[in-house]
């Protein structure tokens, strides 16, 4: 049983997802975020979806997205890329951050989605960079040209 974000979440799908790992389906879900940004805010995410399936049958769910290290090295040699030339940016401490430290993949925290900047005191670990936007990145590199390398 796999359970990711979709806005056609019902009480009937619940149910059926419940009456499927109680017969012995393997729950797994997508990613373990509880929330996610939108254009009118924050929206529930596939860990608040996950959590009624969870509590009804006592089963935790196995995330096969981030932060789940397997899926870091897999998309490495998917793009045959190495993890020095490699970049994570993303919007989350708790997923995507974390992430890419786990993976030991320099990291770009950018404040337009769930992390803000007071947030990330909540956390242990850092992120090796944060920006206040994705379009931060992008100007920087038109001022650096194409040519442009990271530090390290």
């Amino acid at each position: 049983m796999v359970v990711g974000e979709t806005s056609t979440y019902t009480y009937d799908r619940i149910c059926k997802a419940v009456s499927l790992v109680n017969k012995g389906a393997r729950l797994i879900g997508t990613n373990p975020d509880t929330t996610g940004p939108v254009e009118s805010g924050i929206v529930p995410a596939t860990g608040a979806l996950m959590a009624p399936i969870e509590m009804a049958t006592g089963v935790k769910a196995y995330y096969v997205g981030k932060p789940n290290p397997i899926m870091m090295r897999t998309a490495l040699q998917k793009v045959k890329c190495r993890r020095e030339d490699t970049i994570i940016i993303g919007d989350r401490m708790d997923t995507d951050i974390v992430a890419g430290i786990e993976a030991g993949i320099e990291t770009v925290l950018v404040l337009t989605g769930v992390t803000t900047e007071e947030g990330i005191n909540e956390f242990a670990y850092r992120p090796s960079l944060v920006l206040a936007s994705i379009a931060t990145i992008l100007e920087k590199n038109v001022e650096r040209g194409p040519t442009a390398h990271r530090k390290g």
